[in-house]
């Protein structure tokens, strides 16, 4: 096995014994009794516990991003969704700000407040971490969700979508589709470079492409927007004559790098998405144009949150796992969205 194989499979190992605790969560919890403080479920796509059967009201409180962008308006709306199933659930949602004084604002009023439980996606998590602390010495315990803190003792759990993975993922989809080519030209458009996030893209991406003997020949940043997507793949269509895979880190700022594609007349490539918005996949499904598929970054992490913050508040489990409580990190699967498969998706995917 090759160095980098081995250090993707440790990665991708380590996701997968995260999802132990993220499938047990998404699979609903069966068998225990609120008497037995068993685990909790609820959900659409859950089967039923007797932990979904209300108990004692608990007061959750939710802070996110401004919704500027489709994922971040799926994961506010994912949260009040779940938040409505559940009769003794009252959420508290604060207004979406990008600014981080007043994120911190608002956290400061929730435990002024006295809630039993925060569910958090911070604009910045390092900025965001004195104040969770402040949280959780108050005996409030937080859920971080997305961006998280850098300090550990900051969240009670933390939720996470798994970025290298992303990467990963749509290496392997495009080895699968060209790597039989030796000289195939594989081009990126990440989005912020400057973000760690983006940089666990790009390197799993990279790794992933090493297994089957490509790399990245053209590579530019957009900004996750519409606009930064269009402009961004302009140059690299005038910088690449020839391409035969594309990966774009972003189906929002995918819009405007399927524009830019259409408007220079290109179509000698496949193009994967990354997120999973519904308009990239009704995209996939028409089946005309060069997208052919997306990888999921979940934008059901807040909901998943709000189920976890529920459990911990109830001082319940999750019943699916044999330990007691609620597992401290949960690292959510990247799963590649095509042709075949797209109609298991479409129905959860947030719309850009």
């Amino acid at each position: 096995m090759s160095a980098t194989r081995q250090r993707g499979y440790r990665r991708l190992t380590s996701t997968a014994v995260a999802l132990i605790g993220a499938g047990a969560l998404i699979a609903g919890c069966t068998g225990n009794t609120p008497e037995a403080e068993g685990g909790g479920g609820g959900g659409g796509n859950n089967a039923a516990s007797d932990n979904d059967e209300a108990g004692d009201t608990v007061q959750i409180a939710f802070s996110a991003p401004a919704a500027d962008h489709g994922w971040i308006a799926g994961i506010t709306e994912a949260a009040r969704a779940e938040a409505e199933k559940y009769e003794d659930v009252e959420l508290v949602v604060a207004e979406g700000t990008n600014d981080v004084s007043t994120q911190i604002s608002q956290v400061e009023t929730f435990i002024n407040d006295g809630v039993d439980a925060i569910v958090l996606l911070p604009f910045d998590g390092a900025a965001l971490t004195p104040v969770a602390l402040q949280a959780m010495e108050a005996g409030i315990p937080v859920i971080n969700v997305d961006r998280e803190f850098d300090d550990p003792a900051a969240s009670r759990a933390t939720i996470l979508g798994d970025n290298y993975g992303m990467g990963v993922s749509a290496g392997t989809y495009v080895c699968e589709q060209v790597g039989d080519n030796p000289d195939a030209v594989v081009a990126e458009i990440a989005g912020i470079d400057s973000l760690p996030l983006t940089q666990d893209r790009s390197q799993g991406f990279a790794d992933a492409l090493e297994e089957c003997g490509l790399d990245v020949d053209n590579r530019v940043a957009a900004d996750f927007t519409v606009e930064g997507g269009e402009e961004a793949a302009s140059n690299l269509l005038q910088a690449a004559p020839q391409i035969d895979a594309l990966w774009n880190h972003d189906d929002d700022q995918g819009v405007g790098v399927l524009a830019a594609i259409e408007s220079a007349g290109r179509d000698e490539f496949i193009m994967v998405g990354g997120a999973g918005s519904a308009n990239a996949m009704r995209a996939i499904q028409e089946g005309n144009s060069v997208l052919e598929a997306t990888v999921i970054y979940p934008h059901t992490q807040a909901a998943d949150g709000i189920k976890l913050a529920r459990l911990v508040a109830q001082s319940k489990n999750i019943s699916d796992l044999t330990s007691q409580g609620v597992p401290r990190r949960i690292v959510l699967d990247a799963p590649v969205v095509t042709s075949e498969n797209v109609d298991q998706f479409i129905d959860n995917a947030f719309e850009s």
